[in-house]
């Protein structure tokens, strides 16, 4: 039978400080001192004062448990209609991220605004290393607008392939569709084919990253993690920057930590054990290493080949277009 003394200590809980970051309930009403000035004085509560005051607290809350682990996980949507995709480093979709990585490519094809039910997910990366997930978000990053600035000709130029996928199912329509189509083999697509078909994404997306993996594997073998390398040599004024960033970023640092322990002793008492924001999940831990996780997992198939150190899993399905963890029933080899 166990002691008094053991029967009341509290029991510890342990929250991903991912997911929390993506469920409003929690940084909705973060914790707020009654007593501090808002704006030279105590505000009431239901003063709008208090009211915005409170809407930017939690957007800094959000911020400072977005930065317990950022650039260590890439998370990635597409869009249902267009097959569009887009890169996040939170498991919730951030409107202006979104509509920044939407390109122009004529009439309607960048909303006005974001509609969260025409995105879902479509598969997530995990890093051992938050430089590298930051480099590889870029690398990303860059390779999408390249392709779609800059496509290659034969992306954009008809084909046989890409008639047959338009031609009609109907006998009679189909030979007039030939008739009309057959001479524009080879030439460039119209306008909205070109739109349409530069805005697909799904395939090359994959293929991006299994090549920025593959670029990543070389440079960690030329020992691109080592201080001495990753660090580039700047001159005097250069250096003092730094120094200057480096304060800021230690001053955020201490602010971001502030605000998790009050939000941990927030919810310590709300739920009566003791709760703690953390790093949780089978996720990597060595440098270098790297896990995928799959919506679906014959996704995987559209890149040639994958590096050896890239580990395979599917995602567990979540509601409202959140990105969820890993399926602990399921593996999966490439």
């Amino acid at each position: 039978m166990a002691s008094a003394s053991t029967a009341s200590k509290p029991i510890q809980k342990i929250l991903d400080s991912t997911r929390v970051a993506s469920l409003k309930k929690f940084v909705r009403h973060p914790p707020i001192d009654s007593t501090k000035p808002i704006q030279g004085k105590i505000r009431e509560s239901s003063s709008n004062a208090f009211k915005e005051h409170l809407k930017r607290e939690s957007v800094r809350l959000q911020k400072a448990l977005n930065s317990l682990t950022h650039g260590k996980h890439i998370f990635v949507y597409h869009n249902v209609q267009t097959k569009q995709v887009v890169y996040s480093l939170t498991r919730y979709l951030e409107e202006n991220n979104v509509l920044r990585q939407m390109v122009y490519h004529g009439k309607k094809t960048v909303p006005a605004e974001l509609r969260r039910d025409m995105w879902t997910p479509y598969y997530s990366v995990h890093f051992g290393d938050a430089r590298l997930g930051l480099r590889a978000y870029q690398l990303l990053r860059e390779f999408s607008l390249r392709r779609q600035m800059s496509p290659p000709p034969e992306m954009i130029t008809v084909t046989e392939e890409f008639l047959a996928s338009r031609r009609p199912k109907d006998p009679s329509d189909a030979e007039e569709f030939d008739r009309l189509n057959k001479k524009r083999i080879g030439h460039p697509m119209e306008k909205k084919e070109r739109a349409r078909v530069l805005m697909d994404q799904k395939a090359t997306s994959v293929a991006d990253i299994a090549a920025v993996l593959e670029i990543q594997e070389n440079e960690i073998e030329n020992g691109i993690l080592d201080k001495e390398q990753w660090r580039q040599k700047h001159f005097r004024s250069q250096r003092r920057r730094q120094r200057e960033a480096m304060a800021q970023e230690a001053e955020r640092a201490e602010q971001n930590q502030a605000r998790i322990e009050a939000l941990e002793q927030q919810l310590s008492e709300r739920e009566g054990v003791e709760v703690k924001i953390g790093e949780i999940g089978d996720y990597p831990k060595t440098p270098g290493d790297v896990k995928i996780l799959w919506r679906d997992v014959h996704d995987a198939n559209y890149a040639a080949s994958w590096p050896t150190k890239v580990q395979h899993g599917e995602l567990e399905i979540k509601r409202d277009n959140i990105i969820g963890g890993e399926r602990t029933d399921f593996s999966l080899e490439v």
